[in-house]
């Protein structure tokens, strides 16, 4: 793992930071040196948002944006103008709660159904709701299912983040709502990554024959997958580190026994994380995949973090670099688009950041494949 110096936070974060690390010489598995190119500069795409939580791609162009506190979902045109799908009467905003991660299945051109994670007053819950078309204008929400429901809730740690995965399966991210025993038990949905079929199931394969795919987690915000398969996450710490993990079926990730590397006291069953932040330059939110890197939004840390992969077992990440650090404030979400540029939500309005004029906005980061 790479581990960088530590200070204390708690939750979603604040502001500051600055830092880097030490690790290989980023390389492929035939052994030669990883070509980085350096990102273009971002551009605003869509502006005047209120707390945009989730992004969901259209295969088609566009995106699907989520608001947490309005529980409005958003169409967002290629070339940025946005229009109102719909409202999840359901969503209920409380402190870091609300309408969180939506996501589409992603071989479907024209997507029959958005899936959202959202809060409601007894936990929080995904849901599969229609999006109904009329003409050439944008869907409208029509009727929903509940695929998931008592996700334990609480003002923090919701976790929040849905995705299919290139199985087909939908995974999602959740939170320990503030008690760190439900992270170690199984039988709880709290401190854990799910996976279920799209009409929510538990998938085939999984490890306790329940939702459950890995467990021991604090509060995982992003989740994202290489050409390979390999699921990478990332969480939020306490006090001291926060972590990227590679995710493996039925493993214990160690919260809350563990916080960040465990070192040679802790039980083996305890997967390290492949690298850590300290809490102040991070705060990591969401994750993606492009260009040979992960990209990773940072809330408190207020920059994206490009990690470098390497193809390796073993060690399979560079050097991180920070990058546009400070320029934009908080970072949220982050998610590669056809083509391999990303795009980025901030989250300045989310009563922690310094909202600008154009807050909260969508930026959208060329990079090179």
């Amino acid at each position: 793992a790479v581990l960088l110096a530590a200070t204390a936070c708690t939750g979603d974060g604040g502001s500051g930071g600055g830092g880097g690390g030490q690790s290989p010489t980023p390389t492929t598995t035939d052994g030669t040196a990883t070509r980085m190119v350096p990102p273009g500069d971002p551009e605003t795409v869509a502006s005047g948002l209120e707390v945009p939580w989730g992004i969901a791609v259209l295969p088609g162009g566009g995106a699907l944006i989520s608001e947490r506190d309005s529980g409005r979902i958003l169409q967002m045109s290629p070339d940025g103008r946005t229009s109102e799908v719909g409202t999840i009467q359901e969503a209920s905003a409380q402190g870091e709660g609300g309408l969180l991660g939506i996501a589409v299945q992603p071989e479907q051109e024209r997507p029959e159904e958005l899936f959202a994670y959202f809060t409601t007053d007894s936990g929080n819950r995904i849901a599969g709701f229609a999006l109904e078309r009329s003409g050439g204008g944008p869907p409208s929400l029509g009727d929903s299912r509940t695929l998931v429901e008592g996700i334990p809730s609480a003002a923090f740690h919701n976790g929040g983040r849905i995705a299919f995965g290139p199985d087909g399966m939908l995974y999602a991210a959740t939170g320990d709502a503030g008690d760190g025993t439900r992270a170690q038990d199984t039988d709880s949905l709290g401190g854990k990554i799910l996976r279920m079929t799209p009409g929510g199931e538990p998938a085939g394969g999984n490890p306790f024959g329940n939702l459950v795919y890995s467990y021991g987690h604090r509060n995982v915000q992003g989740l994202t997958w290489e050409a390979d398969g390999t699921l990478f996450a990332t969480e939020f710490g306490q006090n001291r580190l926060d972590e990227v993990n590679v995710i493996e079926a039925g493993g214990n990730y160690g919260w809350p026994e563990v916080e960040g590397t465990g070192g040679e006291n802790a039980p083996d069953e305890f997967i390290d994380p492949v690298l850590t932040w300290s809490v102040e330059e991070a705060s990591p939110s969401g994750a993606a995949i492009a260009g040979n890197s992960l990209w990773v939004a940072a809330l408190r840390g207020e920059r994206v973090w490009r990690v470098p992969l390497t193809g390796s077992d073993e060690d399979p990440v560079g050097e991180p670099e920070a990058l546009f650090t400070g320029d934009y404030g908080r970072l949220r979400t982050i998610t590669r688009i056809p083509g391999g540029d990303l795009l980025v939500s901030t989250s300045n309005r989310d009563s922690r950041g310094d909202p600008q004029e154009e807050d909260d906005r969508i930026l959208r980061i060329p990079v090179e494949p």
